[in-house]
């Protein structure tokens, strides 16, 4: 009986930790609605660039008067995911240019799958042929959304493949580093690199003529705009870490999937898009090969203290 507190308390703070998750991504598609309503005045670089000067200003606050220490870290680690991780916004912001909320998102699902794989090159992460199918099934679904995607709206439909490959690699850099670095840290960090990049890439892109990179001087409404999809989206990094701080990542990860409910009811609601029979098709088939991976990741993760603990 003595256990039953600590193991009920624990299993309160898995249920947190859960409610945390599912609040964060039914909120994420209302950075991309915002982004999506900007993109149409401003480049998709400007808006990803807004993003990451408004996340940084919230958040490093948030680590100055919790006392984390920002200094001695590894900044090479870091400007790389800051690399990725603006690469990744600003692909995702641009495909939102041009595609409805569900497909982008959909694409970009196949990004568990992808991360799969990268952990396997490059952290050494043991994956077996179970695994290997479900990504290939995983990205047979990607295929079914994006051809129709492709007809309707072009090259535009491939930048969400782009967003999946630089986040996962985000993500493999952050499973290398979460041992050691404070997460609110790593994410300040990131969003100052972020910043950084997003400026030189604004600063050539407006001297060469890109138009995807081209710098302009918002209006009042956009500054405004631009202030909200930082804001939010340093509220949403804040509570996954609370969320990843309370629940295992294998119980989490699955509600990376509810993006796709607010992200077709925010489509429909603000920009009147639906997604046709194929995308939904698709989107299945990529959500079912996902939840596969996790099962299979939580199952091995079982297996191996009982493996361990044998003579």
């Amino acid at each position: 009986m003595p256990n039953a507190p600590s193991t009920t308390a624990r299993r309160s703070q898995v249920e947190v930790g859960m409610l945390l998750m599912a609040a964060a991504m039914l909120a994420v598609p209302g950075n991309d609605a915002i982004a999506k309503l900007l993109s149409a005045s401003l480049a998709p670089g400007m808006v990803a660039w807004g993003r990451f000067v408004f996340q940084t200003t919230m958040l490093l606050p948030v680590a100055v008067v919790t006392r984390r220490r920002l200094g001695g870290q590894r900044l090479g680690l870091h400007a790389a995911r800051g690399l990725l991780l603006a690469g990744a916004i600003l692909t995702i912001f641009w495909a939102l240019k041009y595609l409805p909320i569900a497909n982008a998102i959909a694409i970009f699902f196949v990004e568990p799958l992808i991360l799969t794989l990268m952990s396997a090159a490059l952290l050494g992460e043991p994956i077996g042929w179970r695994r290997i199918s479900a990504v290939g099934v995983g990205l047979l679904g990607a295929m079914i959304v994006i051809r129709p995607s492709w007809e309707a709206f072009g090259w535009a439909a491939i930048l969400p493949l782009g967003t999946a490959f630089c986040f996962a690699g985000y993500l493999t850099l952050t499973r290398h580093m979460a041992g050691e670095d404070d997460p609110v840290v790593m994410q300040v960090w990131t969003g100052v690199f972020s910043t950084i990049i997003l400026t030189v890439a604004l600063l050539a892109g407006s001297a060469v003529g890109i138009p995807v990179l081209t710098a302009t001087w918002p209006s009042a409404g956009q500054w405004a705009g631009l202030v909200v999809l930082g804001s939010l989206a340093g509220t949403t990094h804040v509570v996954l870490a609370l969320a990843f701080r309370r629940a295992p990542a294998g119980v989490l990860a699955p509600f990376q999937y509810l993006e796709i409910i607010s992200a077709t009811l925010l489509g429909y609601l603000i920009f009147g898009d639906f997604p046709d029979a194929l995308t939904f098709l698709g989107t299945g088939i990529i959500i079912a090969s996902g939840l596969y991976v996790f099962h299979r990741e939580r199952t091995l993760a079982r297996r191996a203290p009982a493996l361990s603990d044998q003579p």
